[in-house]
């Protein structure tokens, strides 16, 4: 069932999406209207930025889920972030703007498998990376995020197993850092693992006072390389308050958006994908498949929305909120 169709079978009457500046006064107005709240993942279009009421990352907008009294939630980012939202929050309704935009990395874990490997460990405590789907949440302990898991697998008695999905290059990077032995499961951002060190390297000697800053998601001699690592809001206040006046930013391009309104004065280039794209640099594509136009469908006709049973929505819960507590 397309959106149009979705639409009609709940009641509402299909109509012609807005055009240009009349597009963005629509959006605004409905928003209004409806008592709506706009989040945005730093990864998604900067037009898309401009318009939402809160920007961060994973962890600040899960804070911003569960803290907002708007009665409409619009989640620009993937589905693992409505989702996220849905469990926080369940009084709430959730949409997003593309239910088809997914993460590689979330699709990374089959449920069945990930039960296998708990089963193989039956002591061992499971911190999952937040983007994962509802149903990992559920089989988890503890939710992380790439803000904080230093310090959620350093809040755990140093005499526990630890399973720890589904980004294996954050799962070593946060082994490092601990110096915990973790159970990796092997997945990964597919956005973050094609960053191009061929291409790396030859950015680095055309800008040698460049400072590379990476993500943990990238891979492992990426991170050796680098000059910083941190999550997108560390990578942020890194570049405002860095004396270094050029960036080389290993990832995901939408966070360059923000840099720019930060310090305009300063030279930031995104890192390189082996892929053959219009911007030459690393882009999600289920990013980029949120809209101006789908937001407008969005709040529009208030789908395509969230839903969670609560044998899973319960379970999700108490793991995120694991985190939160830690997290405050």
């Amino acid at each position: 069932m397309n959106l149009t169709e979705e639409a009609a079978a709940v009641g509402y009457i299909a109509r012609s999406t807005p055009k240009g500046a009349e597009l963005i006064t629509e959006i605004l107005r409905l928003k209004k209207e409806k008592n709506a709240v706009i989040l945005a993942h730093y990864y998604v279009d900067g037009e898309i930025q401009e318009l939402a009421d809160y920007v961060g990352d994973s962890l600040g907008l899960s804070q911003a889920a569960e803290n907002t009294e708007a009665d409409l939630i619009v989640f620009c980012g993937v589905h693992f972030m409505g989702e996220t939202a849905k469990i926080l929050n369940p009084s709430k309704k959730v949409v997003v703007p593309d239910f088809n935009a997914g993460c590689s990395l979330a699709d990374s874990v089959p449920v069945e498998e990930f039960a296998a490997l708990k089963a193989a460990h039956p002591e061992a405590i499971v911190v999952s990376y937040i983007n994962c789907s509802a149903e990992i949440k559920a089989m988890t302990d503890i939710i992380c995020t790439s803000s904080n898991a230093v310090q959620i697998v350093e809040s755990i008695p140093a005499d526990r197993e630890i399973i720890f999905a589904p980004d294996a290059n954050l799962g070593r990077y946060v082994a490092h850092k601990t110096g915990r032995e973790l159970i990796l499961w092997e997945g990964a951002c597919m956005v973050h693992i094609d960053i191009s060190l061929e291409k790396l390297a030859v950015l680095k000697s055309e800008y040698p006072e460049a400072l590379l800053i990476a993500h943990p998601e990238c891979k492992e001699m990426i991170l050796k390389e680098a000059d910083y690592v941190g999550s997108t809001t560390a990578l942020l206040k890194f570049v405002e308050t860095s004396p270094s006046s050029t960036f080389i930013v290993a990832t995901e391009a939408g966070i360059l958006h923000k840099m720019k309104h930060a310090v305009p004065h300063k030279h930031l280039i995104p890192a390189p994908s082996n892929e053959q794209n219009t911007c030459a640099c690393s882009e999600c594509p289920y990013m980029k498949m949120n809209t101006l136009e789908k937001l407008y469908n969005a709040l529009y006709y208030e789908l395509p929305e969230i839903h969670l049973e609560e044998s899973i929505r319960i379970p999700a819960y108490k793991a995120l909120k694991a985190m939160l507590k830690i997290s405050v």
